[in-house]
C-alpha cells in the first residue's frame, strides 16, 4: 500500500459503499487527458481525492486533540505545524526527513504538550522507527524530562512563596520552615532529598535564564544543579551575568556536566579571583575527614574542603607510590595500589611492608655488590619512606597549565589542572613552587579563544623556586626570569598544523616519534570522542585512517582515543573522519554525526 493510500481517512460507518460506474472505470484506465474538467469523474477530483500537497501534509497519525491543535496553529504562516511526512520512517540514504529523524520538526522541537503527545504516539510504535528516529525520540524524552522538572521546580517555589506569606501574615515563622517536609511527604522522599530539591529550586528561581534553559530542554536537572551550586553565594546580578555567558557560549545542550562545571568554574575565577579565594578559605573551616560504609560491606574514607594544591600533590604522590609498588612486584591495578598506599601512609606503615613476602626486594638489598634500586622517585617523586613525607617535593605526574602572565605574577588569570579542572592563579603558583628540579616545563601559545597554535618544551632547565629566583611566588619579582625563559624558547616553537596539512612532521613508520605524540596531546588534551574527558596522555594515539589502509602517521590523521572509544571506532557502522587537523567527525550506527574540536586552554 502506498503512503498516499495509507493516509486516506477511513469512511464513516454511515457512508454507503461506493461502486464506480463503467464510465468512471474507463476514465480511470484511459491515458487521454480530459479537455473539460466537468467530464472528470467526481471520484477523481481534488475535492474527493485531495491534492498531492494536501495529502503529504495531512497528519492523520496524530491523536485527535493534538491534530486539532495542529490544525489551528499558524507555525509557518500557513497553518501548518508539521512538515510533510511527520513521523515517517527514515528515508534511507536520502536527505533527512521530518518528524523525529535528524533535523526533523520533532527532533528540534521545544518540549511541551504537543511534543509529549507526539512522543507518546511514536513511543507506542517505536519498534517500527528508523534508528535516527529512535535517537530523536530518545532526545525528545530527555527534553520533556527537563521540562517536567522545571515545572516541578516552579511548583515548589510557588509553595515556598505562599508559606512565607502565610508565616508573615500569621506571625508564625515555623510555618515556612517545613516546606521540605511537605515535599518529602508528597513525593515519598527522604528529608535530605526533599531539602536538596527545594534548595536547588529556590536558587534557580533567582537564575531565570538557567530555569528557562531547563524548561526548554537545553540543560537537564544535573546541569541545572551545577549552576545552582557553583553560583550560590554570588551577588544576584553577577550570578546571572555568568550564567548568561556560559549558556550563550556555543550549544549548551551538547556540553557534558563536566564541561559545564569547567566553564562555570573558569568564569567565576575570571570574574573575581579574590572572591573565589575568600569562598575557598571560608569553606575550609568546614574541612573534615569523613567515613562511611560502602554498599559492598567495605568502608570509605575521604577528606573534604582541603587545599586544592594539597589534593593535587597527594593525588600525584599516590599514583607515584602505586607505580613504585607495581615495579617491585605487587599485583593489582593502579587504583588498587593507590588505595593500598593511601591506607599504608595513614596508618604509619612503610610501602616496603606492602611488597610480596616471597623473593628479595632489590630496593632493600644490602651487602657487597648490592646496587639497590632507588625508592620511588629519589629524583622527582621523593622517598616514600622518608621520616618527614611533608618535606619532599611534588611527586608523580601532573599537567599544570596557566597563563604566562599569571605565572609571572602579573595577573591572577586562572589556570587548569588536568584531571582536576580550573584552578585559581594562587593555587597554580603554589603547585609550581612545590615542583622538584627534574620538573619539565613547556610553553604553549594560544589564540584569544584558547586554541593552541604553537608549542615548545624546555626540558628540565626552567629556574624554579628551588634555585632562589622566586618563581612560583605571588610577587611580580618573578616576572623577569619567567619572561626571559619564555623568550628563550622562541626559536624552539613548533606551529601546529591547521586547515590543509603540510605534512611537515609526517613519519613513514607506524609508531609516531615522541615529539609528534607530544604535539598532538597538546593540541587535544582529552579523548576525541564526544563527552569523553579522559586525559590524552592516558589514551591511545590512533590512526583515523588505519595505517594498513594507507593512513599517514601525521597530525592530520592521528588523534587521542581512550581504549574504549578506540575499540568503538573499530566497530561495524562506526565511522570517524578528520577533515582538518584537530577536527573530528563521528558518524555512529544510528546515522547521526557529531563534531569534536579541541577543548580550549585557559586564556
Amino acid at each position: 500500500m502506498s503512503d498516499q493510500q495509507s493516509h486516506q481517512p477511513a469512511p464513516r460507518p454511515s457512508d454507503p459503499p461506493y461502486e464506480p460506474t463503467e464510465a468512471e472505470i474507463a476514465a480511470l484506465l484511459s491515458d487521454d487527458d480530459p479537455t473539460d474538467p466537468d467530464d472528470v469523474a467526481w471520484s477523481l477530483t481534488d475535492e474527493f481525492y485531495g491534492t498531492d500537497e494536501a495529502e503529504r501534509t495531512r497528519p492523520t497519525n496524530l491523536p485527535p486533540d493534538v491534530r486539532a491543535d495542529y490544525e489551528r496553529s499558524p507555525w509557518d504562516g500557513t497553518g501548518e505545524a508539521f512538515a510533510a511526512g511527520f513521523l515517517h520512517h527514515d528515508p534511507g540514504n536520502g536527505p533527512a526527513g521530518p518528524g523525529f529523524s535528524a533535523g526533523g520538526l520533532c527532533d528540534t522541537a521545544p518540549p511541551g504538550p504537543w511534543l509529549a503527545a507526539a512522543s507518546a504516539d511514536a513511543h507506542a510504535r517505536r519498534g517500527e522507527l528508523g534508528e535516527s528516529e529512535l535517537i530523536g525520540l530518545l532526545c525528545g524524552w530527555q527534553r520533556l524530562t527537563s521540562w517536567a522538572q522545571a515545572g516541578q521546580t516552579a511548583c515548589l517555589t510557588t509553595l515556598v512563596q505562599r508559606r512565607k506569606a502565610q508565616s508573615t501574615e500569621l506571625a508564625r515563622p515555623e510555618l515556612a520552615e517545613h516546606v521540605d517536609d511537605e515535599a518529602a511527604a508528597a513525593l515519598a522522599l527522604t528529608g535530605r532529598s526533599a531539602a536538596r530539591i527545594l534548595q536547588v529550586s529556590v536558587t534557580l528561581a533567582g537564575l531565570p535564564e538557567v530555569l528557562s534553559a531547563l524548561a526548554a530542554g537545553r540543560i537537564d536537572w544535573v546541569k541545572a544543579c551545577l549552576f545552582a551550586d557553583l553560583l550560590a553565594g554570588l551577588p544576584g546580578e553577577v550570578a546571572n551575568d555568568i550564567a548568561a555567558a556560559v549558556l550563550g557560549a556555543g550549544d549548551v545542550s551538547r556540553k557534558t556536566s563536566g564541561q559545564l562545571r569547567t566553564a562555570l568554574a573558569r568564569a567565576i575565577l575570571a570574574y573575581d579571583p579574590d572572591a573565589a579565594q575568600r569562598r575557598r578559605e571560608q569553606a575550609r573551616k568546614d574541612a573534615s575527614v569523613q567515613t562511611w560504609a560502602e554498599p559492598s560491606g567495605n568502608g570509605a574514607l575521604a577528606g573534604r574542603e582541603l587545599s586544592p594544591a594539597d589534593v593535587v600533590h597527594a593525588d600525584a604522590q599516590l599514583t607515584a607510590d602505586a607505580r613504585w609498588l607495581a615495579s617491585h612486584g605487587l599485583a593489582g591495578s593502579t587504583d588498587e595500589l593507590r588505595a593500598q598506599a593511601f591506607t599504608a601512609r595513614l596508618t604509619g606503615r612503610s610501602l616496603h611492608s606492602l611488597l610480596p613476602p616471597s623473593g628479595e626486594d632489590p630496593a632493600v638489598r644490602t651487602g657487597p655488590g648490592a646496587s639497590p634500586e632507588p625508592s620511588p622517585g629519589r629524583s622527582d617523586i621523593g622517598n616514600p619512606d622518608s621520616p618527614n613525607p611533608d618535606s619532599r617535593p611534588l611527586g608523580g605526574t601532573i599537567n599544570l597549565t596557566m597563563p604566562l602572565s599569571a605565572w609571572a605574577g602579573l595577573s591572577d588569570a586562572p589556570g587548569d589542572l588536568a584531571g582536576h579542572g580550573p584552578a585559581d592563579a594562587a593555587t597554580c603558583r603554589d603547585l609550581a613552587a612545590r615542583t622538584g628540579p627534574e620538573t619539565g616545563w613547556c610553553l604553549t601559545l594560544t589564540t584569544g579563544d584558547g586554541r593552541a597554535v604553537a608549542h615548545a618544551c624546555a626540558g628540565h632547565r626552567f629556574p624554579t623556586a628551588h634555585d632562589g629566583t622566586g618563581i612560583g611566588g605571588n610577587s611580580p619579582a618573578a616576572a623577569g626570569p619567567v619572561l626571559r625563559w619564555a623568550a628563550g624558547l622562541r626559536d624552539k616553537l613548533q606551529y601546529l598544523e591547521t586547515g590543509n596539512c603540510g605534512h611537515a612532521r609526517q613519519s613513514t613508520a607506524y609508531r609516531p616519534q615522541p615529539p609528534l605524540v607530544h604535539l598532538i596531546q597538546i593540541r587535544q588534551r582529552t579523548c576525541s570522542f564526544p563527552s569523553c574527558r579522559r586525559p590524552a596522555r592516558r589514551c591511545d594515539l590512533d590512526h583515523v585512517v588505519p595505517f594498513g589502509k594507507g593512513g599517514a602517521t601525521c597530525e592530520c590523521n592521528l588523534t587521542p582515543l581512550c581504549r574504549r572509544h578506540h575499540r568503538g571506532k573499530q566497530a561495524p557502522r562506526w565511522h570517524l573522519t578528520q577533515p582538518e587537523p584537530g577536527t573530528l567527525i563521528w558518524q555512529l550506527p544510528h546515522g547521526r554525526s557529531y563534531t569534536v574540536i579541541p577543548e580550549p586552554y585557559p586564556a
